[in-house]
């Protein structure tokens, strides 16, 4: 990463190109500058963007997927943030940072900047809450830096008594009650790679990051409700349905720039399954996790779940922001480049019944005795949990169901995490498939292609990974394994040609006999 943002020394200022200066909003909130108040100064940066060429997109659908860590550099969005002034300038950098220090240092990082990581494939199912450092992360900007005792929130819109809240009031029991709850968050990219493999889409980096496995995550989240807090600043006027949140990071959209900004609708607060919080597995909300506020919504897409919360407002329609109204939309099929509009595609809420193999993984060659120890997540939002886990070694027409006592225990808005020792005969190339069934009876549909939309979003599909299978319960296999442990030679990679005969001359002769040599005798 560091080497890598040595390379943003690309002047970006040439003399014909206007100078940028946009302060902060508040002091001691580094990194935070007010988009949305003020539609002069969003017009004033657009007109900066306007001047520069930034980097293009990287091909990464059509060309492999560059073999390094991170994957993807964000380097335009790096140069958004440099091209607006010093107080953003230094953010990308300053953000990354913070990855060092707060996310373990084998994360995948699929995005440089906005960050965007996941765990291990094998630490992400190793314990049903994830910790904290194993989370992954989904950014739109850069990390802002807000001291607790310095923070506050401004609940306002179509609420009968506005008001300023405190990280102080908001912990204060005798006003709010606390409430903790388990909360499994997904992106809906999580397993976006398998759509980019077979069908590619839409190539923004940022929106479409090629997400494996990992971007799934379950913590006990603790704060307040956020209907209480409604409820403090007098109920909602006649006429509000949805509840807007802003956060302060900055956000660019073509060539427009703004605050972090989406709703939900209000029938959602009004359960109690919008949580403000500030604790994330008992210990403080780390800053690249939205401290010192983050809303987290149970059940729906994870771009729902606010971080670095700073404003609430009450509305009546669903916010015209763009996070809300130009993405994460589910588009039909026949939907693309050619013909997409934003009123055409559905915005993405509920996350649907889902679940992945985590072990083993992809073009795995597995030396086994009969049986393929499987492990992996299952997940269903809006309100439901798995019932059932089952898994396929044959591609999906015979399936095996795993034994409940593998089940890890059941939440209303959790994933369950599962294991099995799968009956393998076969050998060679295999298909492993897993699906969930969830509560409602609601499973996942059994192919890729069913789910590819062109933003490539929910791939919901049956989880299916190719691995070699070597059976050696079976004679013949037995047999070689111990004949190359004999000689000492190694059976991986298993593309390697062996370098001893395959058969002896003799073993040769007598097996043709068995099997009637090789031509018909008459």
């Amino acid at each position: 990463m560091d080497s890598l943002n040595a390379r943003l020394d690309i002047p970006l200022r040439e003399p014909s190109h206007p100078q940028a200066y946009f302060a902060e909003e508040e002091e001691k909130w580094h990194g935070y500058i007010e988009w949305e108040k003020y539609p002069e100064k969003k017009a004033r940066a657009a007109e900066i963007l306007s001047h520069y060429s930034f980097a293009g997109e990287p091909e990464f659908q059509l060309a492999p997927i560059p073999d390094r860590n991170p994957k993807l550099e964000g380097v335009r969005w790096k140069q958004y943030h440099a091209a607006l002034g010093p107080t953003l300038a230094n953010v990308p950098q300053e953000s990354w940072d913070f990855v060092k220090k707060e996310k373990a240092e084998d994360m995948i990082h699929v995005l440089d900047f906005p960050y965007n990581g996941e765990p291990p494939k094998d630490r992400l199912v190793s314990t049903p809450l994830t910790r904290n450092e194993d989370h992954f992360v989904r950014n739109h900007g850069g990390i802002p830096t807000i001291k607790e005792e310095d923070w506050f929130l401004d609940v306002g819109g179509m609420v009968s008594k506005p008001q300023r809240l405190t990280m102080e009031d908001l912990k204060n029991e005798a006003i709010f009650p606390r409430q903790t709850n388990v909360v499994t968050l997904q992106c809906s990219g999580t397993r976006r790679i398998e759509q980019i493999h077979e069908y590619p889409g839409d190539g923004d980096e940022l929106i479409n990051a090629p997400w494996g496995e990992g971007a799934i995550g379950t913590a006990r989240w603790t704060g307040v409700s956020l209907k209480k807090v409604i409820k403090y600043c007098g109920g909602l006027k006649e006429g509000a349905k949805h509840i807007e949140f802003m956060g302060v990071d900055t956000y660019f959209k073509k060539g427009q720039v703004f605050n972090y900004v989406v709703s939900v609708p209000w029938r959602k607060v009004k359960i109690h399954e919008v949580l403000l919080a500030w604790e994330m597995n008992g210990k403080p909300l780390p800053k690249i996790h939205g401290h010192p506020l983050r809303t987290v919504v149970f059940g729906y897409i994870g771009a729902r779940s606010v971080k670095w919360l700073n404003r609430i407002n009450a509305i009546a329609e669903p916010s015209t922001a763009p996070v809300q109204k130009k993405e994460y939309l589910y588009y039909s099929p026949q939907m693309g480049k050619h013909n997409a509009t934003y009123s055409s595609g559905f915005s993405i809420q509920d996350m649907p019944v889902s679940s992945a193999i985590m072990s083993p993984t992809d073009q795995a060659v597995l030396i086994h005795d009969g049986k393929i120890n499987m492990r992996g997540w299952a997940y269903s939002g809006g309100g439901h949990w798995p019932e059932r886990v089952e898994v396929s070694g044959d591609g999906g027409s015979v399936w095996y169901e795993t034994p409940y006592e593998k089940l890890s225990q059941k939440f209303y808005h959790a994933w369950r995490l599962w294991e099995i020792d799968l009956p393998v005969d076969a050998e060679g190339w295999l298909e492993l498939v897993v699906r969930c069934w969830d509560n409602a009876l609601n499973t996942q549909p059994t192919f890729v292609r069913s789910t590819w939309n062109w933003d490539l979003h929910v791939t919901s599909s049956c989880h299916r990974v190719k691995v070699f299978s070597v059976n050696t319960s079976r004679p013949a296999t037995a047999k070689r394994m111990r004949q190359l442990e004999e000689k000492g030679i190694g059976f991986f990679p298993l593309t390697k040609p062996l370098s001893i005969d395959l058969e002896e001359d003799e073993e040769y002769e007598t097996e043709m006999q068995r099997r009637g040599g090789r031509d018909p005798e008459e």
